[in-house]
């Protein structure tokens, strides 16, 4: 008799401090595009969290900041994530006669990653809170490998914990960008980061991502595999208050018009929009 082997997907788990991310450079986010990043190599979303602290009382008084938050939980429910909503609580300071507003989304979803990290094979993290460092290495413990996609001001320690750090600045579609034409297209407008720069010279090169697949880790434009275009810069494209003298980074990360001649790809109105 024949022996049938059953070959299990990869498993994986999206985990996303909304207010945090919309608070640093995350307003708009696309969640469609966020599930197919975290499912680019086949795998299943075993859980699809994202936890919202939830003010009850401004709600009560508030009725356009209730109605948002209902459509907000109803367009992802829409594509299957579960909304958890956590209270904020108000303190008052008694030295001071503050009101201090806290919310327990930060420990609730730190518990959460760890009580079912035996479900996944990959944890994909948005959130610019540092004190998920312990977290992230308690999942690597188990074996479970952790992606973070940050936007502003996410620190150091957490970049260099996780397993993959994504710029979310740099995925196709995942936050609005103003262009009449599609990602990667000529005549889009498109993020990247300048890897090459001559000073001497005044050119260089940036490197974008065209599409979203599992290969984030082949670089080289030229390769078949590799998710990433060249472009060719010039240094009078730039906005003219910025110092050149930083590049080449791949900390910043810039928006620019893609446009093409017979030498290929080049970039025109090239403006900061993130740095560390």
């Amino acid at each position: 008799m024949g022996v049938d082997i059953i070959m299990s997907k990869a498993t994986v788990g999206i985990f996303v401090d909304a207010v945090n991310v919309t608070m640093n450079g995350g307003f708009g986010l696309r969640y469609d595009i966020l599930r197919r990043l975290a499912c680019r190599n086949g795998a299943f979303p075993s859980r699809l969290n994202v936890y919202l602290a939830y003010d009850k009382q401004r709600a009560e008084e508030d009725e356009p900041y209730k109605e948002k938050t209902q459509r907000f939980s109803e367009v992802l429910r829409d594509f299957q994530y579960k909304v958890i909503k956590k209270p904020v609580q108000y303190y008052r300071d008694s030295e001071t006669n503050e009101t201090i507003i806290k919310s327990t989304v930060n420990m609730d979803m730190a518990v959460d990653m760890i009580m079912q990290v035996e479900h996944f094979d990959t944890v994909v993290l948005l959130t610019n809170n540092g004190s998920y460092v312990s977290v992230v290495n308690a999942l690597q413990r188990k074996g479970c490998r952790v992606e973070l996609v940050g936007f502003d001001d996410v620190p150091g320690d957490l970049k260099t914990e996780v397993d993959t750090y994504i710029s979310g600045y740099l995925i196709p579609g995942l936050l609005p960008i103003e262009s009449p034409y599609e990602w990667g297209k000529v005549g889009s407008r498109v993020r990247g980061v300048c890897y090459d720069f001559s000073h001497n010279d005044g050119y260089g090169f940036m490197r974008y991502i065209d599409s979203i697949n599992e290969n984030f880790w082949v670089t080289d434009s030229r390769s078949e595999r590799s998710p990433y275009e060249t472009v060719f810069v010039h240094i009078s494209q730039f906005e003219d208050n910025f110092d050149t003298s930083y590049l080449p980074s791949r900390n910043l990360i810039f928006e620019m018009d893609l446009l093409k001649n017979d030498k290929g790809l080049y970039a025109e109105n090239i403006v900061l929009v993130s740095a560390p």
